[in-house]
């Protein structure tokens, strides 16, 4: 991909997370840390992979996103409102009492989310049975889900991994945003999955491995998903909570926490230069 091509992907990603920070400033709540994390990816499916049109949303052709991490719900908005499904300023709403844009993602009400979610560990089955159904169907679509390395202690996620596995869903493409840090501390600490590549690599998935910041890495990688038959794909995309504010990086505190209006500009500044 052209280095012209790649740098507007970056540029877009900045903005996407200039978003996150002010939707959880403008809340006085919310979780910036893994909404930063995983803006990179998000930014890459929307504006380079996924088939979708901003003014046909409910297209039945269209692929779909299933954000199993429904608590990241900040960086699918700011993804969904740069993409143009809704005006940027609703960002300004988020998690107001009459605003459509709750704590987690609801498909009923905000243009371009295809599925509520928020309890942990939920999205890799329904994920399954949207790719199953297109599949049924004959129908072209492919499906992503995008969880949490901490999500992924969750034992109803390595059932919906036999399961994707049993049925050859080679439209379904998992990601896993390996940040290491969850709500309690490190994934080591509260309980470890590792290594991931190699549990899902036994329950059935082709396996890629990448830097989750590069976007050069992140288009290989979904482009060659794209090409695997008769198997599921995961990608693990080795991330860094928190990504693109100094203060918040690597650090758990910013799990679940607003930033006061010092460090709200603090991180819009680090995100503009």
């Amino acid at each position: 991909m052209k280095i012209k091509e790649i740098s507007k992907l970056e540029e877009i990603a900045r903005n996407v997370r200039k978003g996150i920070i002010e939707e959880v400033y403008a809340g006085k709540s919310g979780h910036p840390g893994g909404s930063l994390s995983c803006a990179d990816i998000l930014t890459v499916l929307y504006f380079n992979q996924m088939n979708i049109n901003p003014k046909e949303a409910k297209s039945p052709s269209r692929d779909r996103f299933v954000l199993s991490k429904g608590h990241a719900s900040p960086a699918l908005y700011s993804t969904l409102a740069n993409r143009g499904y809704f005006d940027k300023k609703e960002l300004l709403t988020f998690r107001g009492i009459d605003s459509i844009l709750q704590g987690h993602p609801d498909m009923k009400n905000i243009p371009g989310v295809d599925m509520s979610t928020g309890s942990l560990g939920q999205g890799l089955s329904v994920a399954n049975g949207m790719a199953l159904a297109s599949k049924l169907i004959n129908n072209k679509a492919r499906v992503y889900c995008l969880v949490g390395d901490g999500e992924i202690e969750e034992g109803q996620i390595w059932e919906a991994a036999m399961s994707a596995a049993h049925y050859n869903l080679d439209n379904l493409c998992l990601i896993i945003d390996n940040n290491n840090l969850q709500i309690d501390g490190t994934v080591q600490e509260v309980m470890s999955s590792y290594p991931i590549d190699e549990k899902f690599r036994s329950f059935g998935f082709h396996v890629i491995s990448i830097d989750g910041h590069n976007i050069q890495q992140l288009i290989e990688a979904f482009d060659s998903a794209k090409t695997v038959k008769q198997k599921p794909t995961v990608i693990i995309a080795k991330t860094i909570k928190g990504k693109g504010v100094s203060y918040m990086e690597g650090r758990v505190q910013w799990h679940g926490k607003a930033p006061n209006e010092e460090q709200y500009n603090q991180a819009i500044e680090e995100l503009e230069g």
